[in-house]
């Protein structure tokens, strides 16, 4: 009989070890995922930061006026006058 009361005790320890593994593992399971949420949200608000600035640009660059486009169309036009009446007066 002392053989089998030391087998169940041995067999009690030995559930009670694993039980305890088995409870860590679950602890250390869920550290990892709160560190993976953690990145993951730090990820989501760096794209939400990137996708406000993308489209801030899109918006400015929309409705703000190019001025330079202006002054190459009114430049082009004076010189294109000036050609042709200097080539109308040679003909001349």
């Amino acid at each position: 009989m002392e053989k089998m009361e030391e087998l169940k005790n041995l067999l009690t320890a030995n559930v009670n070890k694993v039980t305890e593994l088995l409870h860590k593992k679950e602890k250390e399971e869920i550290m990892e995922e709160k560190k993976k949420s953690k990145a993951g949200l730090i990820f989501a608000i760096i794209g939400i930061v990137v996708v406000v600035a993308a489209a801030a640009y899109g918006l400015y660059r929309f409705f703000a006026p190019d001025y330079l486009e202006d002054f190459e169309d009114d430049f082009d036009d004076d010189f294109e006058d000036d050609f042709f009446d200097e080539d109308d007066e040679e003909e001349k």
